[in-house]
């Protein structure tokens, strides 16, 4: 898909209304307990402004000549925006607080505000988005609150498209580099990808526990995750996940590009 294609489907995908805010949240204590202190830290985490993000992304776009790219990027960031919302507004209704401060958005944010590399950036937040499929998926099943599972599923179809967009982005970008450079991004790529993987396990373990994952299911998803996305790199684009346009909003997409159902 282009930028414009992109354009249109963001648009499109902010009239899709999947969360019935008229539902009370129907959830224990325990359960709370067991979920809370992520449930806060990425709602934190949601909640960028993107500036940085947008910076990086509008030199780019007047590097490749593709000025559409940079709205298709303001798009990305209010989805993912809405996302921090929703969690905000759970978090409110289950009587908990939202917080101000968590070292590992404050560790993250501290990077984003000296990046200013669009392949970095690409990376980041691919790693970072197969990361929440997992723990947004826990997340759902960790309760049986219909209201916290419709937020979860809302979330998860829109972070199957947004690995989309930036896979296809990281695969242009890639394309561009020499052989060498081509060999050493994949092994550095890897390096981050399970780097991070472990790292946000051990921030986490209490949640992806809570919604059923030990440690080596987990790392397992997470390594089928990387042969999806970064692994593929330097195939041919056709054997890369591909959005299936903007009328194709569905749970369906979901599963065939998290790989939670394989």
């Amino acid at each position: 898909m282009n930028s414009k294609e992109w354009i249109a489907h963001f648009r499109q995908n902010a009239t899709q209304y999947r969360v019935d805010w008229s539902l009370e949240p129907n959830i224990t204590e325990k359960q709370i307990r067991s979920i809370i202190y992520s449930l806060q830290a990425w709602q934190l985490g949601e909640t960028s402004d993107g500036s940085n993000l947008l910076r990086a992304s509008t030199k780019y776009a007047h590097s490749i000549n593709d000025p559409d790219y940079i709205e298709a990027v303001k798009l990305f960031i209010r989805e993912e925006q809405k996302h921090g919302n929703n969690l905000g507004l759970y978090i409110d209704a289950i009587g908990e607080n939202r917080i101000r401060h968590d070292w590992g958005d404050s560790l993250f944010r501290k990077i984003r505000y000296f990046n200013t590399s669009m392949e970095l950036w690409t990376l980041t937040v691919i790693v970072v988005e197969s990361t929440a499929q997992i723990f947004y998926q826990s997340l759902k099943d960790a309760s049986n609150c219909t209201l916290l599972k419709q937020i979860c599923t809302d979330i998860l179809i829109d972070e199957a498209y947004h690995i989309t967009f930036q896979m296809e982005r990281m695969s242009t970008i890639v394309e561009g580099k020499t052989d060498f450079g081509k060999r050493w991004r994949k092994w550095f790529y890897k390096l981050f990808f399970f780097s991070t993987t472990l790292v946000v396990w051990f921030a986490h373990k209490k949640l992806f526990k809570a919604g059923g994952n030990s440690f080596k299911n987990y790392w397992k998803k997470m390594s089928l995750k990387y042969g999806k996305t970064l692994g593929k790199l330097g195939v041919a684009s056709s054997q890369l996940p591909v959005a299936s346009g903007v009328s194709q909003v569905t749970v369906r997409r979901y599963e065939t590009l998290s790989g939670e159902h394989t």
